[in-house]
């Protein structure tokens, strides 16, 4: 095995940027959203897109861990404005829901 997927990886994960929906709405609007299930490793999935891993994409998106974003998950992060991540892989975005955690005083 060669160093370019880790390579790649790196690149990618330099790449990704915390973004708000507000901002993502423009690319929800022309179809350039692909949702990444918070199970499957954001710069992972971007990775496999990136390098045309097509049995590995195909994979998932029978797994519904990568999908086109529906009109009802737009909705809902319409409503909750939660913190995403983001990473481009031409022509698309993909984007995860960042996990919270609980630094939060009681």
């Amino acid at each position: 095995m060669n160093q370019e997927p880790s390579t790649l990886y790196a690149k990618l994960l330099g790449e990704t940027a915390s973004i708000t929906w507000k901002e993502l709405e423009p690319f929800f609007a022309k179809g350039a959203l692909l949702w990444v299930d918070p199970d499957l490793d954001l710069i992972t999935a971007a990775e496999a897109v990136a390098s045309d891993e097509g049995e590995k994409v195909a994979a998932w998106l029978a797994e519904d861990k990568l999908a086109k974003l529906s009109e009802t998950r737009a909705l809902d992060l319409f409503e909750r404005d939660p913190q995403l991540w983001a990473v481009v892989v031409s022509p698309w975005i993909l984007i995860q829901e960042r996990a919270v955690t609980s630094d939060a005083a009681p």
